[in-house]
């Protein structure tokens, strides 16, 4: 993975980054200039690898403690905007060095890469469903637990819809909307070329087509079909949900300035995700209904009034303010280039931090392996869950078995990724 550059925007006075984030070609030599490398991406990305392996197993005791039990955003807005903050350095680079055509191609590539890993991901989850009705005498039926009775019932059409990304079953459903997204860069990079104006309102306008409440024009704007025999959408709308992605993109790229760090805006930041705790999370609210029910009666409407603002296919505004609020604390709380996750020191305490941000960052550097690793795991942790009585330490020690085994693949992937047979002894 390329070197990251300080979150959320290149320093000014680095000839490298700047022409990074242009889209001419560098100045001679300033790729050879060494650039820092900044913790704070694959550190975020990394811990939402961990909070999404929990939120995919079924029956998890651990889901109730994750983000999205507190507050209108959750685990898929870090992937997301941490996906777009890598895309500004994996392919913006591309763009500024060889030409909208070369950028284009090399997001052509990528776009083959995460479809074919959706596809050996769903494949490979049917068929092992498929084994465990077949082979494991279980009460339940795991083709039903992912609702895959329609493919095997009728795999002629549904293959052609896997394929065609017209039947995309409800736990497939990120790795296309990030497929989607994805290939909106080249026309995001040859507007660039107009202005930053002419981005934000391709962006902007995207967004509303898939949020047209926000006009006023009622609940339903545009989406892609999830499946041929009902009108169920994808449950990620990638036109809905491009504008997180391309803010994080924008950061990077620096096409957007860095906030300034402020007591006030945290102060703001954190009564918000405070006070809307009630409104976005029904944990917080059924906790507030039992202390003050007077209170939790006057807030329930709102649950009504503010259900497209916080709706998750389309990305509601609410979600979209939530994150900001939540990412800005984060990068307040990592410290300037990440200095805040570097550990210091050569005590025993010291030492283990080290060794935890390490195992956390290079989850982080391989999120799409493990992303597609974590997916097929959790059902696997889930089946054995199934045979527990899913007590706190069975659950714990499941959980702790599926981070153990996503730091493996990380590392795992990270040795195959540097080809150690192509070094000379």
């Amino acid at each position: 993975m390329a070197d990251v550059a300080p979150f959320p925007a290149p320093d000014k006075g680095s000839a490298s980054r700047a022409a990074a984030n242009t889209m001419s070609a560098p100045p001679d030599g300033a790729a050879a200039l060494p650039r820092p490398r900044d913790p704070r991406l694959d550190f975020y990305r990394g811990i939402a690898m961990f909070i999404i392996l929990c939120a995919h197993i079924p029956g998890n005791r651990w889901t109730g403690w994750i983000p999205a039990r507190f507050g209108f955003s959750d685990a898929t807005e870090i992937f997301v905007f941490c996906s777009g903050m890598a895309s500004a350095i994996a392919f913006g680079g591309s763009f500024a060095r060889h030409g909208w055509w070369l950028g284009t191609a090399r997001v052509a590539y990528r776009c083959w890469q995460v479809f074919w890993a959706h596809i050996g991901l769903f494949f490979f989850l049917a068929m092992s469903m498929a084994a465990l009705d077949l082979y494991g005498s279980f009460d339940k039926s795991y083709i039903g637990s992912l609702n895959l009775h329609r493919f095997f019932s009728n795999t002629t059409q549904q293959i052609v819809g896997i394929f065609t990304l017209t039947y995309v079953p409800n736990y497939f459903d990120i790795l296309p909307m990030y497929l989607v997204v994805l290939a909106l860069m080249p026309a995001v990079m040859g507007l660039r070329k107009a202005g930053l104006w002419a981005v934000a309102g391709f962006s902007i306008a995207l967004w509303l087509l898939a949020n047209p409440y926000i006009l006023g024009l009622g609940p339903n704007g545009v989406s892609l079909p999830a499946e041929p025999w009902s009108d169920r959408e994808w449950f990620f709308n990638p036109f809905g949900w491009q504008l997180l992605f391309f803010t994080g993109f924008a950061f990077m790229a620096g096409w957007l300035p860095k906030p300034p760090v402020s007591r006030t805006l945290a102060v703001i930041a954190a009564a918000f995700l405070i006070l809307s705790m009630p409104f976005g999370s029904w944990k917080v609210f059924s906790w507030l209904n039992a202390a003050a029910p007077d209170l939790s009666e006057a807030i329930r409407p709102a649950w009504t009034i503010t259900d497209e603002w916080r709706e998750k296919t389309d990305f509601g505004l609410l979600r979209y303010m939530h994150f900001l609020s939540l990412a800005y604390l984060a990068w307040l709380v990592a410290g300037e280039n990440g200095q805040n996750l570097v550990a210091r020191g050569t005590s025993a305490l010291s030492r283990l931090w080290g060794l935890v941000i390490a195992l956390i960052t290079k989850v982080g550097q391989q999120s799409l392996a493990i992303f597609v690793f974590s997916m097929a795991l959790a059902r696997f942790i889930g089946a054995t869950l199934d045979q527990t009585d899913r007590g706190i330490l069975v659950t714990a020690a499941a959980n702790l078995a599926g981070f153990a085994l996503i730091i493996g693949c990380a590392y795992g992937a990270a040795w195959f990724k540097s080809q150690p047979w192509r070094r000379k002894r």
